[in-house]
C-alpha cells in the first residue's frame, strides 16, 4: 500500500509541475523573422499572433512577396515556440522519468 501512496503522491506532484509549466508557457513570447528582419511576427505561448512588424521597405514589395515573408516569419516563430514549449515541459517531466514527453500543441 505504501508503493501505491508513493505513486499517487508522485502523480500529484507531476500534475502540479505540469500546471506550473503551463502557466510559464502562457507567458512565453517568441519573435519569428524573415526578409533580413524586415518582417517580424511575435507569438505568445499559446501560439497566438500578438504583433506583426513590417518595415517601410517591405511595404514597397509586391503583395505576394509580403504574404510569403509573413508566412516565413510566422513559421520561424512557431518553430521557436515549439522548442521553448518542449524545453519547459521537459523540465517538469524529466525528474519523473518521462524523458522526451511531448506536449500536444
Amino acid at each position: 500500500m505504501e508503493d501505491f501512496n508513493k505513486i499517487l503522491n508522485q502523480a500529484k506532484e507531476l500534475e502540479g509541475k505540469i500546471k506550473e509549466s503551463q502557466e510559464k508557457i502562457k507567458k512565453i513570447e517568441v519573435v519569428g523573422v524573415s526578409g533580413s528582419n524586415s518582417v517580424k511576427v511575435t507569438l505568445n505561448g499559446e501560439g497566438d499572433i500578438i504583433k506583426i512588424y513590417l518595415s517601410e521597405d517591405v511595404l514597397k514589395e509586391e503583395k505576394t512577396i509580403i504574404e510569403d515573408l509573413i508566412m516565413a516569419a510566422h513559421n520561424n516563430a512557431k518553430s521557436q515556440l515549439k522548442i521553448k514549449t518542449t524545453e519547459e515541459i521537459s523540465k517538469a517531466t524529466n525528474s519523473f522519468g518521462i524523458p522526451g514527453f511531448k506536449w500536444p500543441i
